[in-house]
């Protein structure tokens, strides 16, 4: 099998890499960026908004439970919708839906208003979200290890910035970051509208069934289920955390803006490095221990180890989402967009539970045993990934040399 390819030497190469993409590729990339500013948008502002509106810490948490259960069902249609309409209709289509609803959210005056609000926020991401990662892969130059490792630079560098711009703009007023979402959305639109040629249409249409369908193949399915338990710990430390560190927007803003900082560097810069030398499962495996034992120190360190803890996961995080990613893309044969739409829907349901169960765990026990329960479904995350480990790596294996000449996309087994 051939040796894993380094993104960031495909993107020095003369024929296309990273820094020489078309205008549609770097207009649906900063349109990304904004997307996923908008994912960790509300962090520094949670305790902000429930005084805001009289709210609980579990009532406000929804804010995340209602993103992202209505993604994680849209990412059934969402491929119904693009092989009918074409990816830029599908990216406008998501975009026009975020500028409206994020800026019906900053309106709100009660929590519930604000959790449906963030619903149909979540159901205009899904359309924009799966469907620019398609559009970047079928755009970019340099082949689909440039486009992964710029959709994963755009990944990063929104989730270090939606906190910065939630506590900049939150500082003042909790409304603020709702508004200033809209308003970059709106640019990002036009943008897209401006620079996106209409994307050619599958030869065959998506059916609503055909992520289900997928998940029936074997190396799939342990990585989407494996990926559920890594998402379930990831957005407590996301969704619950900042009642914890009880800080400022400002300092909260500041916590996570370093914690989104490590999560670019690593996904972009160390993770392909580690699976060159030590093979994507075992990087997945390990990251995903380290993970587990770093939101068990959170949970029950004091308040200076807790921001550093936060801040540190960061950094595992970063390698889980590139690997996953490129898992998920790469280990079955279904389509690139089905398998990314089967794998996601199973995932953001981890997403929308933990920010809901976090809270009410601690109200049944106390404030360090959601990040047990976070630590334990990393871990479990890792057996899966070990258990599998044979089914995953044959497969990978399997499909590595048509992969490889389709378009060079990185090895995801050794």
């Amino acid at each position: 099998m051939a040796p894993a390819e380094d993104p960031l030497e495909t993107a020095e190469t003369p024929g296309g890499g990273l820094l020489r993409q078309p205008p549609a590729v770097w207009a649906t990339a900063g349109a990304s960026v904004v997307a996923f500013m908008g994912i960790g948008l509300v962090d520094p502002i949670l305790p902000s908004i429930a005084k805001g509106l009289d709210a609980t810490a579990s009532q406000v948490s929804l804010l995340f439970t209602s993103y992202f259960l209505i993604t994680a069902v849209a990412m059934l249609v969402t491929g119904f919708v693009s092989s009918r309409i074409g990816g830029r209709r599908t990216l406008l289509a998501g975009l026009a839906l975020v500028v409206v609803f994020a800026g019906l959210a900053g309106t709100s005056d009660t929590v519930g208003r604000l959790v449906g609000f963030r619903a149909g926020w979540g159901l205009g991401n899904a359309l924009f979200v799966s469907t620019s990662l398609a559009v970047i892969v079928g755009a970019a130059a340099g082949g689909s290890a440039a486009a992964i490792l710029l959709y994963e630079s755009a990944l990063g560098l929104g989730m270090a910035c939606g906190p910065l711009l939630g506590a900049l703009l939150g500082d003042a007023s909790w409304r603020y970051p709702f508004f200033g979402t809209a308003a970059l959305m709106a640019i990002g639109f036009v943008c897209i509208a401006v620079f996106l040629e209409e994307q050619p249409k599958p030869a065959r249409k998506t059916s609503p069934l055909d992520p289900i369908r997928a998940l029936g193949h074997g190396g799939l399915a342990s990585a989407a289920a494996a990926a559920f338990c890594y998402n379930y710990a990831f957005f407590t430390v996301l969704a619950f955390t900042p009642f914890v560190l009880d800080m400022t927007p400002y300092r909260s803003g500041g916590v996570f803006f370093a914690w989104g900082v490590l999560l670019a560097v690593f996904s972009v810069l160390v993770a392909p490095r580690l699976q060159r030398r030590f093979g994507s499962l075992a990087v997945l495996a390990g990251s995903l221990v380290l993970l587990a034992a770093d939101v068990l120190v959170l949970g029950y360190g004091n308040h200076t180890t807790a921001v550093v803890c936060t801040v540190l996961s960061g950094a595992f995080i970063g390698v889980n989402n590139t690997v996953f990613t490129e898992l998920a893309l790469g280990v079955s044969d279904a389509p690139r967009p089905v398998a990314s739409a089967g794998y996601n829907f199973v995932r953001w349901f981890a997403a929308a539970a933990a920010p809901y169960l976090a809270p009410k765990i601690e109200e049944w026990s106390d404030v360090h045993v959601p990040f047990a329960v976070a630590a334990l479904a990393a871990v479990a995350g890792a057996g899966i990934v070990v258990v599998r480990r044979s089914a995953l790596t044959r497969e990978a294996e399997e499909l590595a040399p048509e992969h490889a000449a389709e378009d060079g996309v990185t090895a995801f087994a050794k």
